[in-house]
Order: structure tokens, then C-alpha cells, then sequence
């Protein structure tokens, strides 16, 4: 019911033009506004630049981070026209800059791109309205002209420049820099991540053979990156599978074109225990598989169990299923297609049924010349895929005689777990913790109606070295699974799930950090749906608790100690500073007090930004191959804070 002071009538209706809308809704156009949002309007602008390349008019993109915090982009295409626009009167470079949904991605058979990777994006206008400024110069014709658009905060008032024509050039492209309106974003200082730019542009360079990305920073004395591939996805596929032990010793490149659709694909298989698969469709990671990868397994599948029929002994035989040729797997399938269709609106899931056919067609040819001219890679490769199969059965026996304890009504819950009385998923909460000790702490310091404890005894098995059947046999796996509820493999059910959080509580140690990897390392490549929709968090436990006679402060890193008696005004040699390294120094009403209690702890929630990305690093860090890893743990031991 309306209270009497409320009206709605047509003044209620507000109406929001142009730009103004993005403003005032930004999470609308770029899903959020933290550090992911920021990045999505650099996305946005290299998408257009990228939509050149693909066109064939652009072989160099430059990419700046200025040291006011702008970013410039800028390349050698052709250049966004600058006549006047028949529809809006005024020039095509503002209109694409200040219309949303104006660009040469709509405009049928006259549009300036057959293929686009920035079709579904929100576009240049929603960059330019979420910035304080942005300046475009464009070269084309033999001239130079530049156009600017500004926001003021405070007044709200937008500026617009004609374009002005500023000299002759002998170059052709367009730059384009802008300043995000920091007021719109909860992001903080040197907001644009160098790392995550280098990634998204590498795997760029990858996917389109012969560009060159140049990426300077001048915020880190000048830092300058190049990435220039002329092989392409091969040399993809060699970088991904550098020092692992390699089964074909070639990388199997295949490509074709059918009715305007570019098809590449490249593979190898390695003695890897994971599979790494990555697709894309007009340069976007579509990391929910679709079509393209469909056809991609029907290929390699069919034609590794007509060379396993002719070639394996009777009692040998057998027909292998997806996942047993998948085991070890390295493969990139990229996709060109002028008109992408996609299952919902997320964008990863490419949907267009005739590129299944067409992807099949393409590299079923080169795979089974492969494998035919090369007979001692592929007994190799049909010996791992055995090996695949034996441990698919044995895990699957496994699950039967889960199954069958289930239905049986005994062993439905591991031993150790302590249950929360509450059955709704949305209130309750399950914490897997470190240790008995730290885990009877939790047991006693919980709320037994939604808390949910689980105990885990050591260091779990490290998932990215083991097959599946080795998982099935490891206790404190098995304890997880069977206390989540959702299973697991083809028979995960995310609405079987018993809890609404998953909380990993480890120690504030290297152990601790260690365990936690391990567990992230499970959830990633078994329960990543889990992950995707938000259900996996990491409870932030104290470092430090600082005593004062009766009074006590709990603070969770070292700048937040230093913080702290920096506002103190009495004698610092009056406090008592407690390092706790252990989960198992508190007693459970500390143990409540600052990691469980639900009205004060702190909670990190796991997301995955870039799924390529983290499945490269999970390969790196937690795979077998040796190099990989100490060249990461060199980068970035100047960050590590080691209590030794």
C-alpha cells in the first residue's frame, strides 16, 4: 500500500537522454563497477581496433597507460569516417562516440565489418560516457583531425568539440584516449592492471597471426611489452605446453574457410593429467564450449575409435568416450563468423548449429593423416587415452558404491562432519577447516543452527597431478563431495548443493595459504560451477590481536597493525601484540569473535575474472612441469610476506 504522501504519476517517470542513462546506471552497460567494469571500457576500445584487423586494415594496435591514469589506443586502419551522418546531422565520429548502439557493426550488407568481435558490446558511447574526457584522432585522406567530449562532475554539464581538421598526415587510423570518471568507480589507485592487460592482449596476439600489440605503461619508468605471433594458434598451443612432456611431437594445425565462416584449429597431447581447451568466436573467449567445440570432439573422437578398431588387438578393444580423449589434451579452436548466435546472455556459449558440420569437416582430414602417418605418436596417444579410460572406470565404480551406501541409508555423510540443524540452503553455510585442532575450535565457537563444520586431516591431493580415480580414493576429497551433495562429473546437480556458502578457513601461514591453493585447485577443475555462481569464499582469519589491559583490537595484515598505532596517542610499549599462526591458538569464542560470526567477520568471495587465464596459471603453479613455476615464484617473490 502507497502512503499518503507518495504519489506516482507522469512526474514519477523519469526520462534519461543520451548518455545521461549510463551514468546513472552504469552496472547496466558493464556489469559492475569495480576493477572488471574499468577494464571492460578498455576491452570495449580495442575491440573496434581489433574489428579492423579482422577486417584486413589493421596489422599494429599501440595501447599507452598514461601517467594521469588515461589510456590511449590507437591503430593503423583505416581510420572512423568524419562526414556528416545522414541520420544525426552531425559527424559519423561523434555519433559513434555519443549514440548508443551507432557503428559499422549494424548496418547490414553496407557495414564496414563482415566480422566483429564487439557485435553484443555496450560500444565506444558508453566509454565515452563513463569518462570525465575523451579525445579521438583520426588519419585518413591525407589529414588529421581530432574531436573531444567532456563530463563535468559538478555542474553535469557535457562539452562537445566539432570535428576539426589539424594537419596533413600520411598515416591512417585511430586513436582514441580517455579519462574514466573515477567518481563512477569503486576501484582504487593505478585502477588499470597492467597484468590483466598484457593477458587479455597476448592471447589477442595468438588469435590473429601477424598483428603486432604494443603495450607501454608509463607509470613503471616506461614499461614496454610487444606481442607479435606469426604462427598463431600453433605458437599458442607451444607456449601452453611449454616443458611438459609432449606425445605428438608436432602441433597439428588445421584451417579452412566455408561460407564466409574462418575456422583454425591447433592441438597436441601431452602426458598431462588435464585437458586445456580453450575456443573463441571473433576473438572472445566462449568458455561454455558450444558448437565448435562439439564438432571439434565429434571429429577426434570418431576418428581415434576407428584407428583404435583397426589397430588395437581384440581383447584391447574398446570404444572410448569424450573424456577419455580429452585427458592431456591441448587444443585452440578459433571461429570467424559474421553472425555469432549465443545460449543466454553471457557470451560464452556459441550457438550456431552449422559450424558444427563444418569444424568437423576441418579437422577430422588433417588428425586422421596424422595419426596414419605417424603410427608410433599415435599408439602413444591411444595408450594415454587406455590409461584415461581405466581410471574413468575405476572412478565411476566409486560413485556407484557412494551411490549404493546412499541408498542403502548408511554412510550418507562423512563422520567427521558436524552438521548445522537448518535444511535451508540460503541461510546455511558449511566451513572446511585445517586440522582437528582448528576444527574443533569451529565446532564449538559455531552457530549449530546454519554452521556447518568439516574438519580436513592434512594436505589434500593436489588435483592437477592426479587422474579422477586416484581423487575418488583420497578421504578428504570424498568427505567434500559427499558433503556438498551435488556430486559430481556428469552427475553434478548445483540444486542438490546443501549449503549456500562454502567457506575454506585455513591458517594465516604458508601451510595455510598451501591448503587453500590445493582446494582452489579442486574446485577450479571439478566444482568450477560452484565458483561461477558464487558460492566459494575464503574466511579471512586475524594476524595479529592487540591487547591493552581488558581492551582488544583484531587486525588481519600488517598494514592495518601499523595503521592502528599510528592512531594510538598513549605509550605503544603499553600494548601487547599476539601473532597468531594458527587457526588452533584461538579458543572458540575468538574463533567466533573474528573469522564465523557472520555480523563482523570478513569473507572473500572467489570469482574468476579470466577462465583462460586461470587455467594457464593453475597448469603453471600446480602441474608437474618444474620451469613454469619458479619463473612465477621469482616475478612476484618481492611480494611474498614470509613469516620465518
Amino acid at each position: 500500500m502507497l502512503k499518503n504522501n507518495q504519489k506516482y504519476n507522469e512526474d514519477s517517470i523519469q526520462v534519461l537522454k543520451g548518455l545521461e542513462a549510463v551514468r546513472k546506471r552504469p552496472g547496466m552497460y558493464i556489469g559492475n563497477v569495480d576493477n572488471k567494469g574499468l577494464h571492460h571500457l578498455v576491452w570495449e576500445i580495442i575491440d573496434n581496433s581489433i574489428d579492423e584487423v579482422l577486417a584486413g586494415y589493421a596489422t599494429k594496435i599501440d595501447i599507452t597507460i598514461n601517467k594521469d591514469e588515461s589510456l590511449t589506443v590507437e591503430d593503423d586502419g583505416r581510420g572512423i569516417p568524419i562526414n556528416i551522418h545522414p541520420k544525426t546531422g552531425v559527424s559519423t565520429l561523434e555519433t559513434v562516440f555519443t549514440i548508443l548502439h551507432a557503428g559499422g557493426k549494424f548496418g547490414g550488407d553496407n557495414s564496414g565489418y563482415k566480422v566483429s568481435g564487439g557485435l553484443h558490446g555496450v560500444g565506444a558511447s558508453v566509454v565515452n560516457a563513463l569518462s570525465t574526457w575523451l579525445e579521438v584522432v583520426v588519419c585518413k585522406d591525407g589529414n588529421e583531425y581530432i574531436w573531444k567530449h567532456e563530463f563535468n562532475n559538478e555542474s553535469k554539464k557535457e562539452t562537445t568539440t566539432k570535428v576539426k581538421e589539424v594537419g596533413l598526415s600520411n598515416k591512417t587510423g585511430t586513436k582514441v584516449t580517455f579519462m574514466p570518471n573515477w567518481k563512477l568507480f569503486n576501484v582504487g589507485v593505478n585502477a588499470f592492471d597492467i597484468d590483466i592487460i598484457k593477458s587479455r592482449l597476448k592471447e589477442t596476439a595468438y588469435l590473429n597471426k601477424g598483428l603486432t600489440i604494443n603495450i607501454t605503461d608509463l607509470r613503471q619508468e616506461n614499461l614496454n611489452i610487444s606481442y607479435f605471433f606469426e604462427g598463431g594458434l600453433v605458437d599458442f598451443v607451444q607456449d601452453l605446453n611449454k616443458g611438459q612432456d609432449r606425445i605428438t611431437a608436432d602441433i597439428i594445425y588445421s584451417e579452412g574457410n566455408d561460407e564466409d565462416i574462418g575456422i583454425e584449429i591447433a592441438m597436441q597431447y601431452t602426458t598431462s593429467y588435464q585437458p586445456r581447451i580453450f575456443s573463441y568466436v571473433n576473438n572472445i573467449s566462449t568458455t561454455e564450449g558450444g558448437t565448435h567445440e562439439q564438432g571439434f570432439f565429434d571429429a577426434v573422437l570418431r576418428i581415434i575409435n576407428t584407428y583404435a578398431d583397426k589397430t588395437l588387438s581384440i581383447k584391447d578393444k574398446k570404444t572410448f568416450k569424450r573424456d577419455d580423449i580429452k585427458e592431456g589434451l591441448t587444443a585452440i579452436i578459433s571461429i570467424k563468423h559474421p553472425d555469432p548466435m549465443y545460449d543466454g546472455q553471457t557470451k560464452t556459449k556459441f550457438a550456431n548449429i552449422e559450424v558444427r558440420k563444418i569444424v568437423n569437416n576441418i579437422i577430422s582430414n588433417k588428425f586422421e593423416e596424422y595419426l596414419l602417418e605417424n603410427p608410433t605418436q599415435a599408439g602413444q596417444i591411444l595408450i594415454k587415452i587406455q590409461q584415461a579410460t581405466k581410471a574413468r572406470e575405476a572412478a565411476e565404480r566409486a560413485r556407484e558404491a557412494t551411490r549404493r551406501k546412499d541408498i542403502l541409508g548408511f554412510s550418507t555423510l562423512p563422520g567427521k562432519l558436524a552438521d548445522c540443524a537448518s535444511t535451508n540452503r540460503d541461510e546455511t553455510e558449511i566451513f572446511i577447516v585445517e586440522g582437528d585442532s582448528a576444527g574443533g575450535s569451529a565446532k564449538m565457537g559455531r552457530d549449530r543452527e546454519i554452521q556447518a563444520i568439516l574438519p580436513l586431516k592434512g594436505k589434500v591431493i593436489n588435483s592437477e597431478r592426479a587422474r579422477v580415480d586416484k581423487l575418488f580414493n583420497n578421504a578428504e576429497i570424498t568427505s567434500m563431495i559427499t558433503a556438498f551433495g551435488a556430486s559430481i562429473g556428469e552427475e553434478f546437480n548445483i540444486d542438490k548443493l546443501r549449503y549456500g556458502k562454502i567457506i575454506i578457513m585455513t591458517d594465516a601461514d604458508v601451510d595455510g595459504s598451501h591448503i587453500r591453493t590445493l582446494l582452489l585447485t579442486f574446485f577450479f577443475r571439478y566444482f568450477r560451477q560452484l565458483i561461477e555462481e558464487g558460492y566459494v569464499y575464503i574466511a579471512c582469519p586475524p594476524l595479529f590481536k592487540i591487547s591493552k589491559g581488558k581492551q582488544e583490537t583484531y587486525v588481519y595484515t600488517d598494514a592495518e597493525k601499523n595503521d592502528f598505532f599510528k592512531s594510538v596517542t598513549d605509550d605503544i610499549s603499553k600494548y601487547y601484540i599476539q601473532r597468531y599462526k594458527g587457526l588452533g591458538e584461538m579458543n572458540e569464542e575468538q574463533l567466533w569473535e573474528t573469522t564465523m560470526n557472520p555480523a563482523q567477520r570478513k569473507l572473500m568471495k572467489v570469482t574468476i575474472e579470466d577462465s583462460t587465464r586461470a587455467d594457464i596459471v593453475f597448469s603453471e603453479l600446480m602441474g608437474d612441469v618444474v620451469e613454469p613455476r619458479r619463473e612465477f615464484i621469482t616475478k612476484n617473490s618481492r611480494f611474498a610476506n614470509l613469516d620465518v
